[in-house]
């Protein structure tokens, strides 16, 4: 029994020294705690995870992700399109503003694209890339988390 305390005690010491000798990485200027919401300002559940309508009122995908920049600011929307229950979907990248917020029924929000389900079907697809984080062309072989080696014979 004195041997298994003394051996948790022992790795105890040495995490902590561990974690206390690992270097500190910069993380820009002190964080600031907002006092207001800055006006204008909608979740990106607005976005995330909902349908998309033609001009008609056609369904014609579904928001899988959404793509912000460094600074902060919304680029690219990710569209699943296709498919019936997940199978055969396709995903697809539009731009931010191609999506319009629009209201109906109660003010519930309504995105619209000016596109059709045939039109983006047909457009490029993406995958997710779990290695990398990102999105890739759906032809694209994943990552392993590495860049890719350099053919000696060439």
């Amino acid at each position: 029994m004195k041997i298994l305390a003394f051996t948790a005690l022992a790795l105890a010491l040495a995490t902590a020294t561990a974690s206390a000798q690992a270097p500190q990485r910069q993380a820009g200027p002190a964080a600031q705690a907002l006092a207001n919401i800055p006006a204008n300002s909608l979740t990106a559940t607005v976005w995330h995870k909902q349908n998309v309508y033609d001009p008609g009122d056609n369904k014609i995908g579904e928001i899988m992700d959404v793509l912000v920049d460094r600074e902060g600011k919304i680029t690219t929307l990710i569209l699943g399109v296709g498919g019936f229950l997940g199978m055969g979907e396709k995903d697809v990248a539009v731009p931010f503003n191609a999506v319009q917020l629009t209201t109906k029924d109660n003010n519930k929000f309504y995105l619209v694209m000016n596109s059709t389900k045939d039109a983006l079907k047909a457009a490029k697809g993406f995958k997710y890339d779990r290695n990398a984080m990102t999105w890739v062309p759906e032809d694209a072989s994943a990552t392993t988390g590495s860049p890719p080696r350099q053919n000696p014979n060439r």
